[in-house]
């Protein structure tokens, strides 16, 4: 008995496919869900309604919701954050803050970090991916800047990139996800004069 090469092979019996498309979809449900009903009452079956899939179809991918909650804030830290490269302190700083900006005043994201954040008291390996998504991954970025503005003569060396961050970013979180404020015109570049001037302070 021969084989027609031109009749295309099935796949083995039980092999798991896993379709990027539907991967993607899940991904998209999870973010969704997070900012519809919170981490604590997010469920499987809600996030593969929402996905438009099957139970079986998450649970191939992720054996809990924890798991995939994991998968994807460290995801997101592998991204990164490139640093600018506007070739003075304030143009970097101004280019976090407008970037830090547009991410935390996404509707989904402004959902969703405040919660995770809740959730990383009773749950040390999101701490852990949080930590590495919103903290190591921004120092990075950080200490770049803070290299480059050392070498342009603008800051004096021995200048710590943590308070850099804490100085650039923090008043915008504050702001944006704490009190939920709006932003005035002008707010952003006022704050990083303000962020550059304590800077070199």
């Amino acid at each position: 008995m021969t084989t027609d090469p031109g009749t295309p092979r099935r796949a083995p019996a039980g092999a798991a496919v896993l379709r990027e498309d539907v991967t993607h979809a899940i991904r998209a449900a999870v973010f969704e869900e997070l900012a519809a009903v919170g981490f604590a009452r997010m469920s499987i079956e809600g996030i593969a309604r929402r996905a438009g899939v099957g139970k079986t179809a998450v649970y191939r991918r992720w054996k809990s919701k924890l798991s995939l909650v994991l998968d994807l804030v460290s995801a997101f830290a592998t991204q990164g954050l490139p640093a600018p490269e506007t070739g003075s302190l304030y143009g970097d700083v101004r280019a976090l803050l407008e970037v830090a900006s547009h991410t935390l005043r996404h509707p989904v994201a402004s959902q969703v970090i405040p919660d995770l954040l809740v959730e990383a008291a009773r749950h040390p390996e999101i701490s852990d991916a949080i930590k590495a998504a919103l903290l190591d991954s921004q120092q990075g970025v950080a200490a770049v800047v803070v290299r480059e503005a050392v070498a342009r003569g603008e800051l004096p060396e021995g200048a710590d990139p943590e308070r850099a961050l804490d100085l650039i970013v923090g008043p915008l979180y504050w702001r944006l996800v704490v009190v939920r404020g709006g932003l005035p015109k002008g707010y952003l570049d006022d704050l990083a004069g303000s962020a550059v001037a304590a800077l070199k302070a």
